[in-house]
């Protein structure tokens, strides 16, 4: 009865000694082999044509100061308005695009400049980008 308690009482424990040195030895395998096996792909493309050059009109500033009120180059623009004039200079330069530069002041509120952002998008200008201070 003794030896039978002793057999169930004991733990059988793994020895994990040879899996980590198989797994060593496959690790350098594969790192002495994995260059020698990668070859480059020689790929052969075709010239590309330089794109055409764009003209350089002078970009549309937008400012919005901190009341909320939209300058186009220097002049107050109503904010129902400037969806129109961003389509009307989309269609006067519709080969040479549009370039819209936004300067918002810290103090603006969002709102107004997400309203901007909305109308030239609507407006299908492809090229907006802001101003730092």
């Amino acid at each position: 009865m003794a030896a039978s308690q002793c057999r169930l009482s004991s733990v059988a424990q793994i020895n994990i000694t040879p899996l980590v040195d198989v797994m060593l030895v496959l690790l350098v395998i594969f790192m002495i082999t994995a260059p020698v096996v990668s070859q480059p792909i020689r790929l052969d493309l075709p010239g590309m044509a330089p794109p055409p050059p764009v003209k350089a009109d002078a970009p549309i500033v937008l400012r919005i100061d901190a009341a909320g009120q939209v300058y186009w180059n220097g002049d107050a623009t109503p904010l129902p308005t400037l969806r129109a004039m961003l389509q009307a200079e989309v269609a006067r330069d519709a080969q040479a695009g549009v370039t819209l530069q936004i300067d918002a002041s810290d103090e603006a509120d969002y709102g107004i400049v997400a309203k901007v952002l909305a109308a030239a998008r609507n407006a299908e200008v492809e090229r907006i980008g802001f101003l730092r201070r």
